[in-house]
């Protein structure tokens, strides 16, 4: 066996990251990194390391970072999907020093990789978790092994999927800790909620709850990858973003019972916002007043336990805003489209009753905003209870405030409004030092929390009162946001993470002092952002930028420091030098057994296709020990995953050995450029002669970004002021070089692409503004000198300077000279036939492109007797459902004008731009996935007709996201289709379209131009019209309002 040494790239490698204060007063991150764990330690200023290394003398020994898991020998054995803190808010001064994390990891003693919780030791004592020793004979129980114990799920005599009592497969970037760190919860791909209490030891016993697949008032609450599960600050609470029936996202709160009793009883699962609306990111959080309410209780009694979150906010789009066109009308049809503008909400969780239970304070500070007119009203509770406090610092004797005794503070007071720090000052101006000392370990709410009980209201609400009781916060503008990050712990000011065209900026919105509801907008700019997470426990914000991994305090010194440190060099997280260490063999057949999991779970049939999986799984494992490198291990996931006879599943990525090594140098010195023409070599002509340029679309130049001509073409090098090729013309040289010089033309043109070259070119059989002049000069001299020199002039070399394109540029050009040639060949075909004729091209189904592509060729020619969409060759996508759209529009209504009509250029018909003609769609034995799905469409819903060879076969649908520990995948199809009508895989899944007018191409004559299914085509569309004629329907006559009608006959 060998190791394998890959240095970390946290940018490539970052699956999770958590931060938590150490015993000894530092920060440190809890990295999870393409299967392996570290902790880096949280650096307060990058400049005070020394740039040269550690010179001994014991004198600023650098901070230390360490392996979590696994230990060394261990990479491969196991891949840590997740590791995150495990919280011990302080009920003492006391501190063990000892720092625990919740891993999920593959369990190295399960024989199909299953997943499994482990408790591991993260602080600087404890050693690395599954190391070398546990290698090699595995011995009769853990005990012998040297590996951890799962405390749930893994290596199970039952087997691992969930119908078995596994986990199953976790999705596990949905894993939580509570910040309590009392509780977990996740979900997983049989849509399950989970939630587990986590043990204090080894000996605790572990309560493990699914939570019930529906909310009390009936919604759907599937768990999936993109469900957002945030506890409250106590525990007690879920709040759960899933989507309704309706598809739009809704939040709801799961209550699992007080935390404390070391169980989890789940009681009611409310409906938090309506599902009229999107509304998701939701975080606990407290109003403005409660932090006064906080500081004056504080004051009251010291010994008052931390109350939990008093209000939640979330993220919602119920400004409805059309950013688009406002209607139909234009040359595209152009559709209304709406703003993906989000704003900032906030959900009381107590009634004014019920808050007066949790604190009696809340008696004398009610309204959130209290602030402008209301300040009149507002300030006589504020005055009593100033007048209190007073009485407090005057007399530290016993106070009755509630008809109870409360133990006063000796501390002397103020008035209240000026204890309150909740100012947007506290998260701007500070200097040097203060941004340095920022986010050194505090002990802010570092203490147990207690939720205080929720006021839901009635059970079963239908009319949704609770839900409808948030209020939008006015003060924070619209925005493209999609994250609230978190809220400060000792401001309201919120984080929220937006989207700009340039990529992501943080926003902090800086709360002004109660009772004011206004808010100061300060936004991080000027590094790329690409990751930001919350610590489990709340204290810290975790952002990685272009320039590093940084860690801030969520304190509002913490967010001052982390806005004001332009240069990025305070509070970063050590991560230089970490490494993976990785043993092939071994990962092998982790990646092997994770593989056949993931396909167990994620497969959209439990039943797999009714194949005994377990017994494929014996099949192919004794196949992975001969693996000696890595793609191997894909030839055996390929036979493993192929017996599920789905056509969507692929094996491909993965880290495999290439000449370059990843080197982008490497690369690009090694990339052979392309003249965009086909060449050969000519020793009669001493050089390369050009026998084809592809002809491209005339009214082009770029298409997407895409050059659209030949490099050595003259719609390319006019503008330049030259003169493109021909076939038949030569090149003989190249940047000086003779072409005949080495045994390729390509050995020239390495590294060259989208670079000037200079070519040297005879022309044979184009014309030059250079051999004009040559010519020019020659004839002069035989008019002076009476020769015929000009009539004998021998072709010359001339310089031509090109920009080469790369190989996708290259291959780019010939299919698209190919879609232009059978473009014009249906055209003529059509106008050969007696009709009108429009041809669209479709290479794939993916995004802008493929919808571009479309707009380009339906709009034109909407208006054709006949119209085909060419999907021949076509790669799929999911953009089937628009297409479909577009072409079921009807004409049901004609304009008509003084001047203007239907037939010049008037505005034709309502619904604009409807297709009113015959339809045939092409495909053939490489028509893929969406392409097929499209083709179907038009068959199910009787729009036209499929002609051509038998499509390729894939109607099961995926999302690709079971990737493996080193990036590589084996798909699984993940989403079945059907109808009412069809069953399941609507007779494409392992069967194809099967068109309606079958014909194949002859290879033959294919390669010499002859597009018989193109052919076939438009026979089916002339033969359609003779029977369905197109015909433009007439007016009818205008109406006569005159009193001469029927004059005769009028009595009057």
């Amino acid at each position: 066996m060998q190791e394998r040494l890959i240095p970390l790239s946290v940018a490539n490698h970052l699956s999770t990251i958590d931060a938590y204060a150490t015993s000894y007063g530092t920060i440190s991150t809890l990295l999870t990194a393409r299967g392996q764990t570290f902790v880096a330690p949280v650096i307060p200023d990058t400049k005070n390391i020394p740039q040269s290394p550690y010179g001994g003398g014991g004198r600023n020994m650098p901070a230390r970072r360490y392996k979590v898991a696994p230990g060394s020998g261990g990479g491969g054995i196991v891949r840590i999907l997740t590791a995150k803190h495990i919280p011990n808010p302080k009920k003492s001064s006391q501190d063990s020093g000892e720092r625990h994390a919740l891993v999920l990891a593959t369990d190295p003693l399960s024989p199909t990789a299953e997943h499994a919780f482990y408790i591991v030791r993260t602080d600087a004592v404890a050693s690395p978790a599954f190391g070398f020793a546990s290698l090699y004979d595995y011995g009769d129980s853990v005990a012998d092994t040297g590996l951890p114990t799962p405390f749930i799920g893994g290596h199970l005599e039952s087997g691992g999927s969930t119908k078995e009592g596994g986990l199953g497969s976790v999705y596990f970037s949905t894993v939580r800790v509570s910040p309590c760190g009392r509780r977990a919860v996740w979900t997983n791909t049989d849509g399950q909620i989970v939630s587990l209490t986590i043990p204090k030891d080894p000996l605790s016993e572990v309560d493990v709850v699914i939570l019930p697949q529906q909310n009390e008032i009936g919604q759907p609450m599937v768990g999936d990858s993109e469900t957002e599960l945030v506890f409250s600050p106590g525990g007690r609470y879920l709040a759960i973003t899933h989507p309704a029936r309706n598809q739009f996202k809704v939040i709801s709160i799961a209550d699992l019972g007080v935390p404390e009793d070391g169980v989890i009883n789940v009681g009611r699962i409310v409906q938090a916002t309506t599902d009229r609306f999107n509304s998701f990111s939701p975080v606990w959080g407290k109003q403005s007043k409660d932090f006064l309410v906080d500081k004056v209780t504080a004051t009251l009694d010291p010994s008052t336990s931390v109350t939990g979150a008093t209000a939640l906010f979330f993220l919602s789009d119920r400004d409805v805003v059309l950013s688009g066109p406002s209607s139909p009308w234009g040359t595209r049809a152009p559709s209304p489209s709406f703003s993906g503008e989000k704003n900032v909400y906030t959900l009381p969780l107590q009634s004014l009753k019920d808050s007066l239970n949790v604190n009696e304070v809340n008696a004398f500070i009610q309204a959130p905003y209290a602030g402008g007119g209301a300040m009149e009203v507002s300030m006589e509770g504020i005055k009593e209870l100033d007048l209190i406090l007073e009485l407090m610092a005057s007399s530290p004797a016993i106070v009755p405030i509630d008809g109870n005794q409360t133990v006063a503070n000796s501390t002397t007071s103020t008035a209240l409004l000026d204890q309150s720090d909740t100012s947007s000052e506290n998260v701007v101006g500070m200097s040097d030092d203060e941004i340095i000392n920022s986010t050194k370990a505090s002990d802010v709410s570092d203490q147990f929390i207690i939720d205080a009980p929720i006021s839901f209201g009635p059970e079963k609400d239908v009319d949704l009162s609770f839900a409808r009781s948030s209020f939008r916060m006015d003060s924070i503008p619209s925005g493209d946001y999609v994250l609230i990050v978190s809220q400060l712990l000792d401001d309201p000011s919120l984080v929220v993470l937006s989207s700009t065209p340039n990529g992501f900026i943080v926003n902090i919105f800086a709360a002004s002092d109660y009772p004011s509801d206004g808010i100061e907008s300060v936004s991080v700019e000027g590094a790329s952002l690409d990751f930001i997470e919350l610590s489990t426990d709340g204290h810290y914000l975790i952002t990685l930028f272009s320039t590093g991994l940084k860690v801030s305090s969520l304190t509002a010194d913490g967010i001052a420091a982390f806005m004001q440190d332009a240069s990025f060099d305070k509070n970063i997280a050590n991560v230089e030098g970490l490494h993976l260490s990785i043993w092939p063999a071994l990962e092998y057949e982790m990646m092997f057994k994770d593989a056949w999991r993931m396909l167990r779970d994620y497969f959209y049939d439990p039943s797999m296709a009714g194949l005994e999986w377990d017994r494929i799984f014996d099949r192919y494992l004794p196949l992975v020990e001969r693996c000696a490198k890595r793609e191997e291990l894909d030839d055996v996931l390929r036979q493993m995953a192929g017996e599920l006879s789905a056509l969507h599943v692929f094996v491909y990525g993965g880290e495999y050995n290439v000449p370059n090594h990843g080197d982008p140098m490497l690369d690009a010195i090694n990339e052979i450029a392309s003249l965009g023409a086909i060449l050969r070599r000519s020793i009669e002509k001493f050089g390369y002669e050009v026998i084809k340029i592809p002809e491209i679309d005339p009214d082009f130049h770029m298409v997407d970004g895409l050059p659209m001509y030949s490099p050595l073409s003259s719609r390319t090098l006019r503008m330049s002021g030259q003169d493109g090729l021909a076939p038949g013309d030569v090149i003989v040289g190249v940047n000086g070089e003779s072409v005949m010089s080495v045994p390729d033309i390509n050995m020239l043109l390495r590294n060259v692409a989208g670079e000037s070259v200079r070519l040297e070119v005879v022309r044979f059989n184009s014309t030059s503004k250079l051999q004009e002049a040559r010519k020019m000069k020659a004839r002069l001299l035989d008019n002076s000198q009476g020769g015929d020199t000009a009539e004998n002039l021998v072709a010359l070399p001339e310089p031509l300077i090109v920009v080469p394109v790369d190989s996708d540029g290259d291959s780019n050009l010939w299919y698209t000279a190919w879609e232009w040639k059978t473009r014009q060949t249906a055209k003529r075909l059509a106008a050969d036939a007696g009709f009108t004729l429009g041809y669209i091209h479709l290479r794939d189904m993916v995004g802008a492109p493929a919808e571009d592509a479309f707009v380009r060729g339906f709009y034109p020619d909407y208006d054709k007797e006949a119209l085909i969409v060419d999907v021949r060759n076509n790669h799929g996508g999911n953009i089937d459902s628009w297409l479909l759209d577009v072409l079921q529009k009807r004409a049901w209504m004609y304009w008509e004008g003084r001047s203007s009509n239907i037939t010049n250029g008037g505005l034709g018909w309502d619904e604009q731009f409807a297709f009113r003609g015959h339809l045939v769609v092409l495909v053939n034995e490489h028509t893929s996935s969406d392409g097929e799905a499209f083709a179907r469409g038009v068959s199910e819903l009787g729009l036209g007709k499929i002609v051509g060879k038998r499509t390729w076969g894939g109607g099961i649908w995926l999302s690709s996201d079971n990737r493996l520990v080193d990036g590589g995948i084996a798909t699984a199809p993940e989403i079945g289709v059907y109808n009412e009508h069809i069953g399941l895989g609507l007779k494409i899944e392992n069967m194809g379209v099967v068109p309606d007018v079958e014909v194949d191409n002859n290879p033959r004559a294919a390669f010499d131009g002859v597009d018989t299914q193109l052919e076939r085509a438009i026979n089916v569309l002339k033969e359609w019209l003779a029977k369905e004629p197109i015909v433009l329907p007439l007016r009818g006559p205008y109406a006569d309002l005159s009193l001469r009608r029927g004059v005769d006959d009028c009595s009057a």
